[in-house]
């Protein structure tokens, strides 16, 4: 049975990559329903943390973290701080897209850093980017570094649900939970975080009636506008 299902998924998965990336996309939906016997692959997981590694943020800079929640008893645990839904510990995996407590020079140096080491930049060309990026970081207030770095988050959200309907992988992302309570139950603020957004991943349930319901959405001219 279990080669049957591997073979299916297998299947499903060719034939999805014969497709446009439009079909991904109209092919994706907020999954609504996991089969909680079904696992990512390690190879699968793998593409996940690149994507998120991989995506464009604001100034270089990486203040975000993604914490990948596996162990399903602590999420049967988060159920409730997510209003009850299930995704949350039916899925392969939960994702948690957090942004850092604290944004300082510490990161630009570290941004840096990394230039020179990999794109072997000289100091005199970096210095004046350097300095001017730690003017903006340590002049912008506290409220506005959390808001910025939160916007941060839903580019990256975005990048790893084009991936996953690409991969053919299901996912759901969601806003609908207590950051709060869900910081307190993972310890996050002893890694300097706090939870944003959540991105349970797997594969839809055969019976989620979501699944088949056509996309609704305005049409092309309602939503473009060209110049």
């Amino acid at each position: 049975m279990a080669i049957h299902n591997n073979l299916a998924l297998f299947l499903n998965f060719v034939e999805k990559k014969k497709m446009s990336i439009i079909d991904h996309l109209k092919w994706r939906y907020a999954t609504k329903k996991f089969d909680n016997s079904k696992l990512l692959s390690t190879e699968q997981l793998q593409i996940l943390k690149e994507a998120f590694n991989l995506t464009a943020l604001s100034y270089g800079l990486q203040t975000l973290k993604m914490v990948i929640v596996v162990d399903k008893a602590i999420r049967e645990a988060l159920v409730e701080h997510a209003y009850g839904q299930r995704q949350v510990a039916d899925a392969s995996h939960l994702l948690i897209l957090c942004i850092q407590n604290d944004i300082d020079d510490t990161d630009v140096e570290q941004h840096f850093g990394n230039v020179k080491k990999i794109r072997n930049t000289p100091d005199s060309v970096l210095e004046p980017f350097e300095s001017g990026l730690k003017t903006t970081i340590n002049n912008m207030p506290s409220e506005k570094k959390v808001n910025w770095a939160s916007k941060q988050a839903y580019i990256a959200l975005g990048n790893l649900m084009t991936v996953c309907a690409v991969e053919g992988i299901d996912g759901c992302p969601m806003e609908g939970f207590s950051p709060v309570e869900i910081d307190k139950a993972l310890k996050l603020d002893t890694y300097g975080l706090s939870s944003v957004l959540m991105f349970p991943v797997g594969y839809r349930a055969e019976d989620d009636m979501f699944a088949e319901l056509k996309k609704v959405r305005k049409s092309l001219s309602e939503t473009i506008i060209e110049l």
